[in-house]
């Protein structure tokens, strides 16, 4: 046999190998691709899925939220039907008397027991004072008649007054019973009314625009009380 025949038969032998190695070799490729190719996804989708970031939440929203589970305040009337209170539905209060004074409409006959006397036209009781109406209180202090034969006719006055309540209860048209400060009212020992007495007596003046004004100005012109003189002279 010749060298060249053979040389060219390995040749050919060594090349059918090389090509069936090559296609072995590429069936395992694609197997291999194939069984790998489901892990490489796997692995690709956890880390995305890890890597995905937990829904987070602000202050201001969960405040919206916890409010919305608070319950809403119940509508008032005038929302629900639309419509203002009327004024009869509002109470209202009486408008206390001016100047200390009560109103003759709101007061009612009260009994004080054992006033005391402060002057000739004024009682207080404790701390509490009140002034008979219609008349000017007579002071302790004030002094009468001409120079020469003056005398205290506020003491009188006072007296007289002490003397004629004799440490008797009172009956006082009031709103209330425990008034504070200075009250003015119209006072009577039984049914004399007690201003009354002191100006038709002299002892004290009638205030201006009272009732008692002309009893007043027939005292002084008799001479009663403090118009007159010095009644120890006599």
């Amino acid at each position: 046999m010749r060298p060249a025949a053979v040389f060219t038969g390995i040749t050919g032998m060594a090349v059918v190998a090389g090509l069936l190695m090559a296609g072995e070799a590429r069936l395992r490729g694609d197997t291999a691709g194939e069984e790998t190719s489901p892990a490489e996804g796997t692995a690709t989708a956890v880390p995305d899925a890890a890597a995905e970031p937990a829904a987070t939440i602000s202050d201001e929203r969960a405040e919206m939220i916890a409010r919305s589970g608070e319950p809403a305040a119940p509508p008032s009337p005038a929302a629900r039907d639309g419509t203002a209170p009327k004024p009869a539905d509002i109470p209202q209060q009486a408008a206390p008397a001016a100047g200390g004074t009560a109103s003759p409409a709101a007061t009612k006959a009260m009994e004080l027991p054992r006033p005391m006397v402060e002057n000739a036209g004024s009682l207080f009781f404790g701390e509490r004072r009140l002034q008979l109406a219609g008349i000017v209180p007579t002071p302790a202090d004030r002094i009468c008649g001409p120079a020469g034969r003056q005398w205290p006719c506020g003491m009188m006055a006072k007296t007289a007054l002490r003397q004629l309540l004799r440490n008797r209860s009172v009956t006082c048209d009031l709103d209330t019973a425990e008034w504070q400060g200075t009250a003015t009212a119209a006072c009577r020992l039984g049914t004399q009314d007690l201003g009354a007495w002191l100006a038709e007596n002299g002892w004290a003046e009638a205030a201006a625009a009272s009732p008692l004004a002309a009893v007043s100005e027939k005292a002084r012109q008799a001479g009663k009380g403090i118009y007159g003189g010095d009644p120890r002279r006599k």
